[in-house]
């Protein structure tokens, strides 16, 4: 199959209904529940925007010569690299940056995955079966265009414990070995986008400490959204199916959904199976391998168009007002260098790409750690400004229908418009669009999700903390010493 429509991708989640719960009720039909139709149709859209956007986000497939999603490269070279970003993009744009699990990151995972395929084969190729099933599958994911996710965290039982797999049965692992694979049991988090994929991958989230009784935890699998055993608990909805567009221009489109997931004795086939107990293969194939760098450059482009969008919201706002105060401008001046210098980054690290084994390319990474650090602080920062910008004008921003009665509008024209030729609508619109990014429950939730995108803000900083370990000191070093021996003469 080629890359898929819209409608193509929206027919398959028919298709293949999953026990999906959602407040008191299980969803039978999630393309046509009020609560997730508008993601649903979002989503669709974006598998729309590649074929509205060939030559930026389509490639012929190596194998087939079909048009496939660029996000689905296994890059050769720096211009693939480049090449990506152009369609990532392009992907980014059909929301905004606010769904941060869109195809296209599970798909820059397996392909980053595949491309460095020997850390998955293991020493000596104690896991060659796994790297084969992972190779293979990542062709597949390519080949149907399926809509992955993934569930990496370990729910929290107990933080008052030291151990990382207490034996408490609620961590997922493994129970049984059978004629066509294993039988695995128990829980994970927060898999994000479970209503709309085709597939959930698990893979680690964090490294397994050694020690007796790990293994069973040490997996990696594949395996489709219908397989028995598998329910996905929804949080609240974050979504308004009920409201016009124009007062929740954010929240009838926009909420991509999280899940809790319970395995209860899911049958995974061997062939999906791509580590079985191997705890060294299992720690090793993410920080020793270029996959931060190369999902970083995905999730980069999405920080960077968010970033955008919220200074085009909080310099809309400004001029509505014309709030040209000292206070506004520099805290549009903060959220402008909060964009340029993700972006300088980016740009960066995908200009040092190097070929980092087998003739995978990948980009620099020494660009994107710090910043994947800094963009879980940013964000609550860039809420923040947008608050403070917008003020009490957020909360006087009248409805689609109060603009609509034809008693109201002649009072609203007159009382409620911006600065100079900005409206009433006009300015209700973006004040609206504003409040929906900063204020509503989807607000809330994309709030939370950035504070602990990529793991916690905590665990970014401890990521920087090991990055400075490893860090190379001698340059700053040198102009101390050459300061300190001018002082010495």
């Amino acid at each position: 199959m080629a890359a898929r429509t819209g409608q193509q991708f929206l027919d398959g989640l028919r298709a293949r209904p999953r026990q999906v719960w959602l407040g008191d009720e299980r969803v039978d039909d999630v393309t046509a529940h009020p609560a997730l139709a508008g993601a649903a149709a979002s989503l669709a859209e974006v598998y729309d925007r590649q074929h509205a956007y060939a030559e930026d986000c389509l490639v012929p497939d190596p194998e087939t010569g079909e048009p496939t999603n660029v996000s689905h490269v296994i890059c050769r070279s720096k211009d693939d690299v480049l090449r990506r970003h152009r369609g990532l993009a392009r992907m980014a744009e059909s929301t905004a940056g606010l769904m941060g699990r869109t195809p296209d990151y599970m798909n820059v995972t397996y392909a980053g995955f595949a491309g460095q395929w020997r850390a998955w084969a293991g020493p000596d190729g104690c896991n060659a079966e796994g790297a084969e099933n992972l190779v293979r599958y990542q062709r597949l994911l390519a080949h149907e265009d399926l809509c992955l996710t993934h569930t990496i965290i370990h729910p929290t039982v107990d933080k008052g414990s030291d151990a990382d797999i207490p034996g408490d049965g609620v961590k997922v692992h493994k129970v049984a070995d059978t004629e066509h694979g294993i039988i695995v049991r128990g829980a994970r988090i927060l898999s994000t986008l479970a209503p709309f994929a085709d597939e959930l991958a698990v893979y680690p989230g964090t490294p397994l400490p050694r020690g007796e009784g790990v293994a069973p935890y040490a997996l990696c699998f594949c395996i489709p959204m219908d397989t028995p055993g598998l329910t996905f608990l929804c949080r609240d909805s974050a979504s308004t199916p009920d409201a016009h567009p124009f007062d929740k221009p954010l929240s009838t489109r926009f909420d991509e959904q999280d899940a809790f997931v319970i395995f209860d004795d899911v049958e995974v086939p061997r062939d999906r199976i791509h580590v079985d107990g191997l705890v060294e293969v299992y720690n090793g194939v993410m920080m020793p391998t270029a996959w931060w760098p190369n999902i970083m450059q995905q999730t980069t482009i999405r920080a960077l168009t968010k970033l955008e969008l919220a200074y085009g919201l909080a310099v809309a706002m400004a001029e509505a007002v014309n709030d040209r105060t000292p206070h506004t401008t520099d805290l549009l001046g903060e959220l402008w260098g909060y964009v340029e210098i993700t972006r300088s980054c980016l740009l960066l690290a995908e200009e040092q790409a190097s070929d980092q084994g087998d003739g995978a390319w990948f980009p620099d990474a020494r660009a994107l750690h710090p910043l994947r650090a800094q963009l879980a602080t940013w964000f609550p920062r860039v809420r923040d400004i947008l608050v403070t910008i917008g003020s009490h004008n957020l909360l006087a921003t009248p409805s689609r229908a109060m603009l609509d009665d034809t008693n109201l509008r002649p009072l609203l024209d007159r009382y409620l418009t911006g600065a100079g030729a900005t409206g009433a609508e006009e300015r209700a619109a973006i004040f609206r669009l504003a409040w929906d990014f900063v204020g509503s429950a989807l607000g809330a939730r994309n709030d939370l999700y950035e504070r602990n995108y990529l793991a916690s803000a905590r665990s970014n900083h401890i990521l920087a903390n090991a990055l400075y370990a490893r860090s190379t000191k001698e340059r700053g070093r040198q102009l101390v010493e050459s300061l300190l021996e001018a002082g010495r003469s």
